[in-house]
């Protein structure tokens, strides 16, 4: 059995000084999400709209560009957290920010030629989602290294917050965007946004990974590695359960929700923009409280809170309409994202803490393999529900697991106790 230590850190800096004042690199990787996330809202509208009111799509054909993009996570997720592991973070961010820009970029480029077609559009989604495994992996791994731990709470805070005024930006501009220009013109956006990406990742100052990491060691067995630590340990166990039963709800109503939005409740296409971006506000609001919610009640307290108490709401989403079911499909919004978000906030401050610096790679890939893997599952299973029953009750459907995922956490120790692990596990299980 091996002793792991915990990771390098990175100086403080001046106490009650702003993290992104005193922290060059976490401002670039910062600057870099947080306009990444608003060119992905564009392009999450932007898809499905081009698929529905563009190429003609149903149900099922819109679902399966959801599935598409994230079904990466299954085929890839495990051997790009090793290789991940073996290299260093940055030239992979690069890389897959590129090939992202160059793939979205195909889609107004075919319009413009009336050359676009549905398994185009499919193609895109498919190969762009493995770009995001790579880049999502190595990002995830970068992070903990840029920030000291005193820093890692307010770092994920502050990403989290900002990323979700950039969803809120994104998706009110998308459905405006979609309105006077078109779905096809909005991806526009999205490759600026990875151009930006591109830009404050190659100024990141990444230290040299250790050499020796990889001698003598095969693919399969780091792999196998990051199984077992995952699985062995009731804490890590416990997020990846929950993680992926919530992800194959959300994905599994956030699919068809802009078809049912249309067609079930004829709402415009701007307007539908509008409401789905209003939702995205709770999750600011949900990144500005998560931190002091846990240090008031406990994070292991607060953890069950947000991620079971906010999403029962979700059970007025399906009551959308032209009238005052617009506003039930807003607060039932509002509330999951914000619980997700504020979720989101602690859990990745508690992993971070958590798991060891040369584990981190295997290990999140590991959890986003279930957590990500759900995702496609979701899209297709609701893509299928309102092929078979109809839109209405397969929203209903769908949103009813949002809360049900989170009854896993129940039977896991966050039930047992006040607060989640704060200092860094101390071994490995051998191979």
């Amino acid at each position: 059995m091996r002793t792991l230590t915990r990771a390098t850190e990175s100086p403080v800096g001046t106490p009650g000084s702003s993290l992104l004042r005193r922290n060059r690199d976490f401002r670039l990787l910062y600057t870099g999400e947080v306009t990444g996330q608003f060119g992905t809202s564009v392009t999450n509208l932007a898809l499905p709209l081009i698929a529905t009111v563009t190429l003609r799509a149903d149900a099922l054909e819109v679902s399966s560009l959801t599935a598409a993009a994230w079904l990466p996570w299954l085929l890839l997720g495990l051997p790009a957290g090793a290789w991940v592991d073996r290299m260093r973070r940055r030239p992979v961010m690069l890389t897959a920010a590129a090939c992202s820009l160059l793939l979205y970029l195909t889609v107004p480029v075919a319009g413009a030629l009336g050359l676009l077609t549905f398994p185009q559009l499919l193609a895109v989604a498919f190969c762009a989602g493995i770009s995001t495994v790579f880049f999502q992996t190595a990002y995830t791994a970068l992070l903990p290294t840029l920030l000291a731990a005193p820093d890692r709470a307010e770092g994920n805070a502050r990403i989290q917050g900002s990323a979700s005024v950039a969803q809120f930006a994104g998706r009110s501009s998308a459905g405006a965007i979609a309105q006077f220009f078109g779905p096809v013109n909005g991806l526009f956006a999205n490759t600026a946004t990875f151009l930006v990406s591109l830009l404050c990742t190659a100024g990141i100052h990444e230290a040299a990974r250790p050499a020796t990491r990889a001698a003598g060691r095969s693919l399969r067995r780091d792999i196998g590695e990051g199984l077992r630590l995952v699985l062995a340990d009731s804490w890590l166990r416990s997020v990846l359960a929950y993680g992926g039963l919530s992800n194959l709800a959300l994905t599994a109503y956030q699919s068809i929700q802009v078809v049912f939005l249309l067609d079930r409740a004829g709402l415009p296409q701007g307007l539908i923009g509008t409401l789905i971006a209003l939702s995205g506000l709770g999750g600011m609001a949900g990144a500005a409280v998560a931190r002091r919610v846990g240090a008031a009640i406990g994070t292991a307290r607060a953890l069950l809170l947000f991620q079971l108490g906010l999403p029962i709401l979700a059970l007025l989403i399906p009551l959308a309409d032209r009238g005052a079911g617009a506003v039930c499909c807003v607060v039932g919004g509002l509330a999951v994202s914000g619980g997700v978000v504020a979720g989101n906030v602690l859990r990745a401050t508690f992993v971070q803490q958590y798991v060891p610096a040369e584990l981190f790679g295997r290990t999140s890939a590991t959890t986003a393999v279930v957590v990500y893997g759900t995702m496609p599952l979701g899209a297709l299973l609701a893509g299928a529900l309102a092929q078979t029953v109809g839109l209405g009750p397969a929203m209903w459907i769908s949103c009813a697991g949002v809360p049900l995922a989170a009854l896993t956490l129940l039977c896991s120790p966050v039930r047992r106790h006040r607060e989640l692990p704060t200092r860094p596990m101390t071994a490995a299980p051998t191979a």
